[in-house]
């Protein structure tokens, strides 16, 4: 990113930043105040609205899955504890904020997206969807400038790849329900 259109940041972060690595060198002093002068929907005489970095990432991560194409978000490891959490009986199910770490400042968001892509799929116009559905969903919902949507294709779902385990294991928990039916029976 350059330093142009980095985001500008506020005091307070809700959500884990990219890497400073990952978003090139801040703002100056000088530049910050230029883009905090600037007028903005989340200002007016009445008062200043702010976002947290939350809404933000679970808005992202939401329009990311709306796009035909996307297996899943997250890296590996993020995937497999959500997939072991799914499992947990009363869990609130999978993260929309999986795959998806924000930057948020007072005017402007940078997002960086780790995605599942469906085998097939032409990567290139797969990303350009995704950046702008993402796009488009933050703008439109919070009032923010999307300076950039950073795309990383962690993996390639395969039809099948995933499903024959998830049938096998369901098979053996109802096999073990209907044995520990059959053993409340006899007693």
């Amino acid at each position: 990113m350059t330093q142009s259109t980095s985001p500008t940041t506020s005091g307070s972060s809700q959500a884990t930043a990219p890497s400073s690595a990952s978003r090139g060198s801040k703002e100056t002093s000088s530049e910050l105040s230029k883009s905090s002068s600037a007028g903005s929907a989340l200002e007016s005489p009445q008062g200043r609205t702010t976002i947290a970095d939350s809404v933000v990432t679970k808005i992202a991560g939401i329009a990311a899955r709306e796009v035909s194409g996307v297996h899943n978000l997250g890296k590996g490891g993020t995937r497999a504890f959500g997939a072991l959490k799914e499992r947990i009986p009363g869990s609130s199910g999978p993260s929309v904020t999986q795959g998806v770490s924000v930057e948020v400042g007072e005017r402007q968001a940078a997002i960086d997206l780790d995605i599942v892509v469906e085998y097939g799929v032409a990567i290139a116009e797969l990303a350009k969807s995704v950046r702008r559905n993402v796009i488009s969903s933050v703008e439109r919902m919070t009032g923010l400038e999307v300076v950039e949507v950073n795309i990383s294709v962690d993996d390639v779902h395969l039809q099948g790849e995933d499903s024959g385990s998830d049938d096998e294991q369901q098979q053996q928990e109802q096999q073990q329900q209907q044995q520990q039916q059959e053993s409340s029976r006899v007693q």
